[in-house]
């Protein structure tokens, strides 16, 4: 069995769903340390001025370190809004992004109290889309030795390793050239029901 270990991600990068589409089972890491300007609350789209971050905001407790499970997501600004208005400017034009919007749509209707449950419910939307059934489980410590594939440092958007993703289409390639392990929504709104496919068939060394 292909057990894979990561963090549950806010529309985890291309990168993350290679290894779970090749996976047996997920395990979601919710015990750790919740950190700072990781994929936990943030992901990168492409739109017509290259590579943009959209940003989940959270209630910081000064002084005192959160589990993941435990973050709130903070509603001060309308960020669901300012999030779909991204996608749809983005993406209109792309190939998929009427077959699938109206599914994710719910997402940024619902106002999720932790930032978990949101990562969760993008994951499920996403394994949705690509028709994969992969049973995942959530952390139940925090794990220090294990036998799985260990992929946790996935979530680290500061993680410089460049990893050899196949080219395939994208909306802005002309103005951008093409921009690697973006969310995994760029894949879907580009590839449509070839995005597993396409995940299936990447060899990469993490």
């Amino acid at each position: 069995m292909n057990f894979v270990l990561v963090q549950p991600t806010y529309f985890s990068t291309i990168a993350q769903y290679v290894a779970i589409a090749k996976s047996d089972q997920i395990i979601f890491e919710i015990e750790d340390n919740f950190q700072k300007q990781t994929y936990r609350n943030r992901c990168y789209i492409n739109t017509a001025n290259g590579k943009q971050l959209l940003n989940v905001p959270i209630q910081h407790k000064k002084g005192i370190k959160q589990k993941t499970k435990d973050v709130k997501i903070d509603y001060k600004d309308n960020w669901r809004k300012q999030h779909l208005k991204s996608l749809k400017t983005a993406y209109s034009s792309s190939p998929f992004f009427e077959f699938y919007i109206d599914d994710l749509l719910p997402l940024f209707e619902k106002k999720h109290t932790y930032l978990l449950d949101l990562n969760i419910e993008s994951h499920l939307l996403i394994m949705d889309a690509l028709q994969l059934d992969i049973p995942f489980k959530k952390s139940k410590n925090y794990i220090t030795k294990t036998e799985y594939l260990d992929l946790r440092h996935l979530a680290i958007d500061k993680n410089k390793t460049a990893y050899n993703l196949e080219r395939y289409i994208q909306v802005f390639d002309q103005n951008n050239g093409f921009i690697s392990n973006l969310s995994i929504l760029d894949l879907l709104f580009m590839e449509g029901p070839n995005a597993l496919n396409y995940l299936e068939n990447q060899n990469l060394i993490f």
